[in-house]
């Protein structure tokens, strides 16, 4: 028998049953009591239209696994631990090669960050993060009338210090077990000998022609303007030479010596303002991971200069007090993701930045008392509009990897160029690309960066200080602290919010994590007021209620790039994001 409800009535309908669910956890403020150790998995449901053929299944191995943006960086972490190397070994492995074979943001001529547990319970958040060289000011991309410019992502006045080589190589001294130049080996094989581009790489160098053309990249990834056919063998001798110079010699190489004088000649010849002195003085820093939990489990993240870990755990202590989550892809579950995002990129925007020229209130943020009192601000029948900002759409150019050896180090890294093969900014005879990361600062705070981004002045550009960054490298250990999963993202400002909704949809909504990475995902960051969200990722009377509940939504092709390996079953579980390309790899 056809159903007589009204179609009119289906958002007030919505509307009473999200009062009803969310008004109750909210006088409770308590989470959920249960003590299984690792979710019990449950079949997903999606909504009609979602590509099937998007999903990919798991790659199941029992001793390791490597999740990367690139099958043969991949292979290189899985070579390292073959030979005896364990995870931080693996994982500096993997991010050399991947400045070999996924040029598009793999990096020397960027930063990032790298959070370590290893299985004795030592744990350490790497920041290499880029720094504004002492040269630059905090108006230096606007124009005569003070409007902002586009120097801040294309050319080499975009360029801050990269961080990359000096970061890997202080991971490795610190907690891994090998050389610099053994770990180096696989790369330094890649771009000497060759590798067969895939279409993945093909259709990236096609698309950034124009840009990179400009730069001297293009003689060495463009024969006669075309970019190379799947297929063909991409060699890359001048890459080789620089890397191999850094495995012997370390990053003083890159800092110091040769490689340091031909960065610095590029940056003359393109008007950048890197000096030597400012690659000398480049330090990354071992600081304390954050440590939160959720649910009874334990999540170990990023600190600032990422705004990831403190935005992250700020929402996941919001959600925290409600008993229990609603139902994947309802109204009310969008909402009150929408709506602990909100107030969480409120706090992210305006407070947060590099901790060596902000005070940072860390401890405040990441409380539970202080997501207790967002919480309790939440209207279960309304969006909530955006505060005024106060100022005193988004590429996938990043990459993140995922690694885990058999004694169970984990190591979650996130690695950037910021757009996709930086400035664009090639230096001539070391075969690498540079940063644009410059543009990560709030060039002129209050107003929105490439990503749509509205930051504050605790973000505006001054000499020696790490622009705010959203990479949210985490790892999470089960209810009986037993490494659970490893996971981190690309996509700018929507990293936080699809690493997020990965981990909710294992914990929570007991998906497998095929399903946790295949299922749709929304992203709300305060400023522009609106809740994007992936074409087909929402049913019509979803999104019939959201829009009555006063939520401007926007439809998106695709949200973030996430990879992620979770201990299952039968193994390590790794996933390679389903909406881009790489490879699990695991033994």
């Amino acid at each position: 028998m056809p159903s007589t409800r009204r179609p009119d009535i289906l958002p007030l309908l919505a509307s009473v049953a999200l009062t009803i669910a969310l008004s109750a956890p909210l006088a409770a403020q308590r989470p959920s009591k249960s003590t299984k150790a690792v979710p019990t998995i449950q079949a997903a449901a999606f909504p009609d239209g979602w590509p099937v053929q998007m999903r990919r299944p798991a790659v199941i191995d029992q001793h390791a696994m490597v999740v990367s943006n690139s099958k043969l960086a991949s292979q290189a972490g899985e070579e390292i631990m073959k030979r005896g190397g364990n995870a931080v070994d693996a994982a500096v492995a993997t991010g050399f090669a991947l400045a070999v074979t996924y040029p598009f943001a793999g990096n020397i001529g960027g930063g990032g960050f790298m959070v370590i547990r290893m299985a004795d319970g030592r744990a350490a958040a790497i920041d290499y993060r880029e720094v504004a060289p002492l040269a630059a000011t905090r108006d230096m991309y606007l124009d005569a009338n003070g409007k902002l410019t586009n120097k801040s992502l294309v050319g080499a006045l975009a360029v801050g210090v990269p961080g990359a080589v000096a970061g890997m190589a202080q991971a490795l001294k610190e907690y891994g077990t090998m050389s610099l130049h053994d770990v180096m080996q696989p790369a330094i094989r890649l771009a000497s000998q060759g590798f067969a581009v895939d279409s993945a790489l093909y259709r990236s160098l096609n698309g950034s022609k124009r840009k990179l053309m400009q730069f001297a990249g293009s003689k060495v990834f463009y024969t006669n303007g075309n970019a190379p056919a799947p297929g063909t063998i991409l060699k890359q001798p001048d890459l080789a030479r620089t890397l191999t110079l850094i495995a012997n010699e370390g990053p003083k190489a890159f800092y110091e010596g040769p490689i340091a004088d031909q960065l610095v000649a590029e940056m003359k010849r393109d008007g950048g303002i890197i000096t030597k002195q400012d690659l000398a003085q480049y330090k990354a820093i071992t600081r304390k991971p954050i440590v939160g939990t959720y649910r009874g489990y334990t999540l170990y993240t990023m600190p600032p200069s990422s705004s990831g870990g403190i935005t992250m755990l700020e929402t996941l202590n919001q959600l925290e007090t409600f008993p229990k989550m609603p139902a994947f892809g309802s109204a009310r579950y969008e909402h009150l993701l929408a709506e602990t995002f909100r107030r969480a990129f409120v706090d992210r925007n305006e407070k947060l930045a590099d901790p060596a020229f902000v005070k940072v209130p860390v401890d405040e943020l990441t409380s539970k008392a202080y997501a207790r009192k967002l919480a309790s601000t939440i209207d279960p029948n309304h969006a909530t509009p955006s505060p005024t900002f106060n100022a005193a759409a988004e590429p996938m150019h990043t990459t993140h990897y995922s690694v885990v050896d058999a004694k169970g180090d984990a190591v979650a890294t996130t690695t950037t160029l910021n757009s996709g093969y930086g400035s664009g900014t090639f230096v001539d005879g070391a075969g690498f690309f540079l940063n644009d990361e410059m543009d990560d600062f709030a060039a002129q705070p209050g107003k929105p960066n490439q990503f749509g981004l509205v930051q504050g002045d605790a973000n505006a550009i001054q000499p020696g200080k790490r622009m705010l960054s959203a990479m949210s490298p985490t790892i999470v250990l089960d209810r009986n602290g037993k490494l659970l999963m490893v996971v981190g993202a690309a996509g700018g400002p929507t990293i936080i919010t699809a690493v997020t909704e990965v981990i909710l949809n294992v914990l929570d909504q007991h998906m497998s994590l095929a399903d946790a990475m295949y299922a749709p995902r929304m992203h709300e960051q305060a400023w522009p007021d609106v809740l994007t969200y992936e074409q087909n990722g929402l049913s019509k009377a979803t999104m019939d209620s959201l829009t009555a509940m006063g939520y401007v939504l926007k439809p998106t092709r695709g949200l973030a790039n996430v990879n992620a390996i979770l201990r299952g079953p039968k193994g390590w579980e790794g996933v390679v994001e389903p909406r881009s390309t790489g490879g699990a790899v695991g033994y």
